[in-house]
């Protein structure tokens, strides 16, 4: 049976908000989407892109997988469900931002971090999570009460740099046609930070925003 939740949801969705953006999803649907900025995030529940940002259809172009990664540019293989979304994003929709979307209390990260035993024969979080590697090492030795939220900013300083090694994003990047950024939810406050990219630090989007929590330094 079809989950109940979701079908008292879309009647919510029926009587409130579609009669309001009607007109939007026919325009959308005869027009096609143009949206100008993707974002790369996670697929935890708690951190919904359209949620934080209060975007309506249409406006962001989103793509979610485990701890918000983005491997670096390779054609071997048979399967690349990340790497087919950029290419989308970038060669056919033009978006000029691309925004990568960490958050608190991520998972895989955590997975990553204490090296948990695989959920089953596949390994399929052991796996993907082994690309934050290089982040980890830049960070030295696991412990302390703040490593997790280290890592955590380091592996979006890492996607972001993975970025980069696609030539069309490169290109564009370098033509100024293109931005990349770098972005931190904390699910427990609220607070979105930015980061910086000349000094890799992370500082709050707004300044009249949630309670501040660790703005840490990930080059």
């Amino acid at each position: 049976m079809f989950p109940e939740q979701l079908t008292a949801g879309y009647r919510a969705f029926l009587e409130s908000r579609l009669p309001s953006e009607r007109e939007r999803y026919r325009q959308l649907a005869e027009k096609g989407q143009k949206p100008e900025i993707m974002v790369i995030g996670c697929c935890d529940s708690r951190v919904s892109p359209e949620v934080i940002f209060d975007a309506s259809p249409g406006e962001l172009f989103v793509v979610r997988n485990v701890a918000n990664l983005v491997p670096p540019y390779e054609t071997g293989g048979d399967y690349h469900g990340t790497s087919a979304a950029l290419e989308f994003a970038v060669q056919a929709l033009r978006v000029k931002h691309i925004v990568v979307l960490g958050h608190a209390s991520c998972g895989g990260v955590r997975a990553f971090a204490d090296d948990a035993e695989p959920l089953s024969p596949g390994n399929f979080i052991g796996n993907w999570m082994s690309m934050i590697k290089p982040a980890a090492e830049g960070l030295g030795p696991r412990g302390g009460a703040d490593y997790l939220q280290r890592l955590e900013l380091a592996a979006i300083g890492l996607s972001l740099a993975n970025l980069m090694t696609f030539p069309c994003v490169q290109i564009l990047v370098e033509q100024g046609r293109l931005h990349l950024h770098g972005a931190y939810f904390g699910v427990a406050s609220g607070q979105l930070l930015i980061r910086d990219p000349e000094t890799g630090a992370f500082t709050p989007a707004v300044e009249d925003g949630p309670e501040r929590v660790s703005m840490l330094d990930c080059r």
